[in-house]
């Protein structure tokens, strides 16, 4: 088998691309976000927030059924619990900004990278009990929704990046 032609390689790779292009652009600049303010909340984006608009907006999309709630419960608590760990690591790196070193801030951002993949992968079992419990329309509208949901699609083609 050549290199890359496995069916899952390109996937994998957009996947990945896109989880690297989502963490450098949520989480890089809050270096350059923190500024001179002095009121730290007016820069803060509130991952809490953000996660109950994603929990009502998939709940609403995936017409779920009675049956399917306990499971639901479980995938929104997921998403609670990983909003609740990127706000605190967030809004520490906010306070930290101006006294952070180079090596200071790679290692916060590390951090939140490390924080986003550990919230990945305890999403992918409470969701994928869920999603076996679905119909296929549930599937697919599921499948739509996270294909796309507010992922950006990235081309790994510099001649298909021209121009854009």
């Amino acid at each position: 088998m050549k290199p890359g032609s496995h069916p899952f390689a390109g996937a994998s790779m957009r996947l990945f691309a896109t989880w690297i292009v989502f963490t450098a652009l949520a989480f890089a600049p809050w270096t350059l976000l923190a500024g001179d303010k002095t009121d730290k909340n007016d820069d803060k984006v509130d991952h809490r927030v953000h996660a109950e608009q994603r929990i009502k907006k998939m709940h609403a999309k995936l017409n779920l059924v009675p049956t399917q709630e306990e499971g639901w419960a479980k995938v929104a608590q997921v998403l609670r619990d990983n909003a609740q760990v990127m706000d605190t690591l967030t809004q520490k790196r906010v306070d930290h900004a101006k006294k952070m070193s180079a090596i200071d801030d790679l290692k916060s951002y590390e951090e939140i990278a490390q924080a986003h993949l550990d919230g990945v992968q305890k999403m992918i079992p409470v969701f994928s009990d869920l999603y076996d419990t679905m119909t296929e329309k549930q599937k697919n509208a599921a499948d739509i929704l996270f294909r796309h949901g507010k992922h950006t699609k990235v081309s790994h083609h510099p001649e298909q990046r021209q121009g854009s």
